[in-house]
């Protein structure tokens, strides 16, 4: 039986057969690469968010608690990432992975930098603008329908592909990564003017924090092309440099204080 079939396939079809497993193969590793790197971004954002939980319970803060909960949601869409290309998608884990990864985190993030460059009062004004923006982004992208039906067995999915109207999820990410991203640019080039000489660790760290949300959005473009463990890669390579960018800024404002008083050394709390 075995010998016979080997007789009726022609080099041709050997070759095509072969070359189909080969195609399954590489399919399969670039599946593996971008779960392994969903996942080694989950376990950064989750140590970053227990050390700003961490730096918030020693020393209270508004940009600490801030920065904590924006990199909380965004170890919470990491790890909907991880789950969906894993295991296959679901209605819960491409939401979560939407809302917290495209919607939620860079508004917060924003507002740390905020509140940590430009202070208190800015922050909070900033903190009342964002809750009508949440009122709404929030049960939208949990409730509205997906236009595709099912979801799509592998890679990650696209919201244009999900979501054909404009005014809805899709809007709320346009508005808050665009928006969110221009106000942590803008705080950068401040804290670049300002304390270029006087505070130049504040400078570097903020700067930092830039590179990691550029970093994230040149994900988007990634997976625009295609490739899912590119834009599992820019997460990591993200959120690595905001927790980088996050110690450097927040050592350099509090030892800025100590400077003040009678030329003191600087005094750093880990």
């Amino acid at each position: 039986m075995l010998l016979g079939y080997r007789s009726r396939c022609t080099p041709t079809a050997r070759r095509s057969r072969t070359g189909g497993f080969r195609a399954a193969a590489a399919a399969y590793d670039w599946a593996a690469m971008s779960a392994v790197a969903s996942l080694a971004a989950g376990v950064v954002a989750t140590l970053f968010c227990v050390d700003l939980v961490r730096r918030y319970r020693a020393s209270p803060s508004p940009h600490t608690a801030a920065y904590a909960a924006g990199i909380g949601f965004f170890a919470l869409a990491t790890w909907a990432l991880f789950v969906g290309t894993a295991t296959g998608w679901t209605s819960a884990s491409y939401r979560t992975f939407f809302l917290f990864g495209a919607i939620v985190n860079i508004p917060v993030l924003a507002l740390g930098s905020m509140f940590l460059v430009v202070g208190r009062r800015a922050g909070h004004v900033m903190l009342l603008l964002m809750f009508p923006f949440f009122a709404i982004a929030l049960p939208t992208t949990l409730a509205q329908p997906f236009d595709a039906g099912e979801l799509p067995p592998g890679g990650v999915p696209s919201a244009r592909d999900l979501w054909a109207d404009m005014f809805g999820p899709r809007l709320w990410s346009v508005i808050g990564g665009r928006l969110g991203g221009t106000i942590i640019i803008l705080l950068a080039l401040v804290s670049l003017v300002r304390f270029l000489r006087k505070n130049p660790r504040l400078v570097w760290g903020n700067l930092a924090i830039v590179a990691g949300t550029l970093a994230a959005a040149t994900g988007g473009t990634i997976l625009a092309q295609g490739a899912d463990w590119g834009f599992a890669a820019s997460l990591l390579v993200s959120v690595t440099f905001i927790w980088a960018g996050y110690r450097v800024a927040s050592g350099a404002r509090r030892a800025r204080p100590a400077t003040a008083e009678g030329g003191a050394q600087p005094v750093r709390r880990e």
